[in-house]
């Protein structure tokens, strides 16, 4: 998310950071439930976790990659939108905050969980440290794998930058969201080179429309600054307020009914 952020007072953090990690917790838990109790409902599923080379593993981690991505590309919109002034129109500037807050957090619970059960994947093998360090891997694309490792630590710095940005100032906080773009590109490569059903039609749509939407609303919002620099627009003079009646006090105030004189005493 770039910089041109709503003010302080509406961009303030509704999750703090024990929610996410219960929330992180009782995602994973649920997710590797399911591994084990879904096999004796689904046959086929069954098949998969069995075998020199489970293959249940596998379709997780994509499963879970296209999952981050996409909450990753709605969070990204989140923010633009935000930041070019369309969220105003719908739903709101704090509401639009919010769901791209939640969003963003719900999207790095998907990325850890696709990088830790890549960990079952015997086929590729990695270790635990290896899928925590970038650029370690050996056995599987290790420049794109590292790349999108490298996007996933991006991704969390941004994220908790929402937590210190008292700490840090507004302006460090909105250079340091200039990052939003470089993560959003590591990602996107990173799902291209290393997933094996890249080259189906309906992943190459998604990649297409998610990167385009994304950069239509950045050459909007760029546009839109430019304009509002060229073409200033000068504040609206305030009209004057109505001038009230002032009210006169009863015990001043003049008659205008004509009195009439008193006779002289002692005429007849």
């Amino acid at each position: 998310m770039p910089a041109n952020l709503p003010e302080p007072a509406e961009m303030e953090s509704s999750v703090n950071l024990q929610t996410f990690l219960t929330f992180l917790l009782a995602l994973t838990a649920g997710l590797l439930l399911a591994v084990l109790v879904l096999p004796s409902w689904l046959p086929n599923m069954a098949f998969s976790l069995g075998g020199e080379a489970p293959k249940v593993f596998w379709y997780l981690a994509r499963a879970t990659a296209f999952a981050s991505i996409s909450l990753l590309w709605v969070s990204m919109a989140l923010g633009l939108s935000i930041t070019n002034k369309m969220a105003r129109l719908w739903p709101g500037a704090p509401a639009a905050f919010a769901i791209h807050e939640y969003v963003n957090l719900l999207g790095i619970a998907f990325a850890i969980f696709h990088a830790l059960i890549l960990l079952g994947d015997h086929y590729i093998g990695f270790t635990f440290v290896q899928v925590l360090m970038p650029f370690s891997t050996t056995t599987y694309r290790p420049f794109w794998v590292g790349i999108g490792q490298l996007g996933f630590y991006v991704w969390l710095l941004v994220t908790l930058s929402f937590y210190v940005r008292q700490g840090i100032g507004q302006k460090t906080w909105r250079v340091i969201h200039y990052a939003s773009f470089a993560m959003y590109l590591m990602g996107l490569f990173h799902g291209i080179f290393t997933g094996t059903d890249s080259g189906l039609d309906w992943v190459q749509k998604f990649y297409w429309l998610s990167a385009g939407s994304l950069l239509f609303l950045l050459l909007y919002r760029i546009l839109a600054s430019a304009a509002d620099k060229l073409f200033p627009q000068k504040p609206q003079p305030r009209p004057a307020p109505a001038a009230r009646p002032v009210p006169v006090p009863a015990a001043t105030a003049v008659s205008t009914t004509p009195s009439r004189a008193r006779a002289p005493q002692g005429s007849d």
